[in-house]
């Protein structure tokens, strides 16, 4: 079992204790500080005694007290002089502090172990720890048995000293040391011959009981019992990170501090980062073996999945990344967005929604264009919940990310070539997509089309599979061009079998943040061989000076009056009213968002439930 590696905490503030807190854990109200907080932040302290001692370090004289959030709302983002405090898991908190000088505020993880460096603790735990793993008979499976494990037998190798406890002569010295003690240890820990110390020296300074039980305080036992189930089981220092559901990205550029992409405060950096080449070089490695895609100089990239679903890349080496390995991590949420979700952010409207559910339930194809980080990926996630929900859907990616909320959901995902012999061959998502043809989807998801499955998916669509997918093109002319070239090689007279183009971007607003917007909703209508043209029209327009979406092909939709309406029998006389259908679905959608229908899997059923009760059945 490795050795925990220790990762240096780089506070913006000099660290100085307001009160001496030595027995104002036990008897909280004892403490002046905790009569200082807020109610709300008072139960976390209850729950949590570490908060209280990081709030305790921190020079409130000059920051103040830090207002307390038990969730974010993006009028976070309007506050001056940042300074707040919300939970990110159980036993995690995050503290985003201003920096004047700087365009990028900090973002302090604070984790049970934060004051208490246990790091000589460690090598004996660990040892004794192995001893006990040897022993044991049986074989935990999953992430929470194997965390169960762990802390049963944590708890047989330490002893948890009581506040004020008096062990005497059996321990041979008082083995209590106060906050302000710990935090000069704190401040003045030299990480580096920390992790030097040999393990000749594991019970220098360790005091032990006769049964060779370790002797602990109760913070020092949660500090430990916190960094065996984060570093053995869990991702290591990325815990706070990936616990956070306001992080959407996170990156390491090599030697220096990890940097997030906040959902409410756009990009932060972390008081959490690498001091040398080596630490990071091993850390790296240490991650890739947990995901089960061992790094090497020989294989230096590589792009996985976490246990969460996050999608990361990682490089290793300073042969190829100068700064030293680096890796990043795209964040997904263990549930998905909705649709209801994007129009509250306004990344779209109510009557795009509506467009779109209408063209989804009738098979068009469609793709969600927009340059990386677009939110291309989390708005073709939303709409799904308006494909019928008998509909057999198959999705094919290289990284799994979607998440279809239909039952009959066939999930396929490409596997590289494996580095041995055992490892099998590669399955690239061309196989897939061509298999996928057999497999009779109603639908078929693709999650990025950048190579020669561009070939096959326009196949399918020439047979009558619609096929959704995400594309890298900022515009509909350039989505043409690339389709049209190397290596896609699409030929023209098929790209009219794509009905729709969404083009996204993130986009900055006059009030400083960056927001995620559909840019406009296009209907790909033909080609004209003698002019070696496309002919689109644009159905909906965003207006940056009002931020509003704009229905500009209202009356005009080759799609609503050519097509779907051509389905339902509706005669040319009365075509116009498929519009009225368009409005009532935005009525609805309206409804079920009032209603509180907001989260993904509840606009599904509820979407279902009106569908069966024969409320979206289109007159003619």
């Amino acid at each position: 079992m490795a050795s925990t590696l220790s990762i240096p905490i780089m506070l913006p503030f000099k660290p100085e204790p307001n009160e001496d807190l030595s027995g104002c854990l036990a008897d909280l109200e004892s403490s002046s500080l905790f009569r200082m907080l807020p109610n709300n932040a008072r139960e976390y302290v209850r729950n949590s005694p570490h908060l209280l001692e990081y709030l305790n370090i921190l020079p409130v004289n000059t920051y103040g007290i830090p207002l307390f959030f038990p969730e974010l709302t993006r009028d976070a983002r309007k506050m001056e002089n940042l300074n707040l405090i919300y939970p990110a898991g159980s036993d995690t908190f995050i503290h985003i502090l201003q920096d004047p000088n700087d365009v990028r505020n900090y973002y302090i993880p604070i984790e049970p172990s934060f004051l208490h460096s246990v790091t000589s603790l460690m090598p004996a735990v660990e040892h004794r720890l192995i001893d006990l793993l040897d022993a044991l008979d049986e074989n935990p499976g999953t992430e929470e048995e194997r965390a169960a494990v762990l802390k049963r037998l944590v708890g047989e190798i330490v002893y948890v000293k009581g506040e004020g406890e008096d062990l005497g002569s059996l321990l041979g010295g008082a083995n209590g040391r106060s906050l302000k003690e710990r935090v000069v240890t704190f401040l003045n820990t030299d990480f580096t011959a920390k992790k030097k110390q040999s393990s000749g020296d594991d019970d220098a300074g360790i005091t032990r009981l006769s049964d060779g039980r370790i002797v602990v305080s109760q913070q020092e036992y949660s500090a430990l019992e916190y960094l065996l189930l984060r570093d053995k089981i869990g991702m290591g220092v990325l815990k706070p990170f990936l616990s956070d559901p306001y992080i959407e990205d996170i990156t390491c550029d090599g030697v220096g501090p990890i940097f997030v992409e906040h959902k409410i405060f756009s990009g932060l950096k972390s008081v959490i980062g690498f001091t040398n080449t080596p630490d990071l070089d091993i850390f790296v490695i240490k991650m890739a073996e947990r995901i089960k895609r061992p790094i090497t100089y020989r294989n230096p990239v590589v792009d996985a999945t976490l246990p969460d679903g996050s999608r990361i890349n990682i490089v290793y080496g300073t042969d190829i990344s100068r700064h030293g390995s680096n890796f990043t991590i795209r964040k997904v949420n263990e549930e998905p967005l909705s649709v209801l979700h994007l129009i509250e952010s306004n990344t779209c409207d109510y009557t795009v929604a509506a467009y779109l559910w209408i063209c989804l339930e009738f098979g068009m194809s469609l793709f969600v264009s927009g340059e990386t980080a677009s939110g291309k990926t989390t708005s073709l996630n939303a709409i799904t919940t308006f494909l019928p929900p008998e509909n057999k859907i198959v999705t094919i990616e290289d990284t799994p990310e979607l998440t279809v909320p239909h039952k009959n959901w066939t999930r396929e995902v490409a596997k590289a070539k494996g580095k041995s012999e055992g490892d099998g061959s590669e399955v690239t998502m061309f196989d897939l997509l061509k298999a996928a043809l057999r497999q009779r989807p109603n639908q078929i998801l693709v999650g990025e089309i950048r190579g020669v499955e561009g070939s096959v998916a326009f196949s399918a669509m020439q047979t009558g599979h619609p096929v959704m997918s995400t594309f890298h093109a900022a515009s509909v002319e350039k989505l043409i061009q690339r389709l049209c070239g190397d290596p896609i090689n699409i030929p023209k007279t098929h790209v009219d079998n794509l009905n729709i183009v969404i083009i996204q971007s993130a986009v900055r607003r006059p009030g400083g943040g960056t927001v995620r917007r559909m840019l406009s909703i296009n209907e790909l209508v033909g080609y004209d061989p003698q002019t070696q043209g496309f002919s689109f029209v644009e159905m909906f327009h965003w207006d940056p000076v009002t931020d509003q979406h704009i229905f500009t092909g209202n009356g005009s939709s080759f799609l609503l009056e050519n097509k779907i309406a051509t389905m339902l029998g509706i005669p040319e006389s009365k075509r116009n009213e498929i519009y009225y259908e368009v409005e009532k679905r935005a009525n609805i959608l309206k409804r079920l968002h009032n209603a509180g229908y907001i989260r993904f899997w509840d606009l599904f059923h509820m979407i279902a439930k009106i569908k069966k009760q024969g409320l979206l059945t289109i007159e003619v």
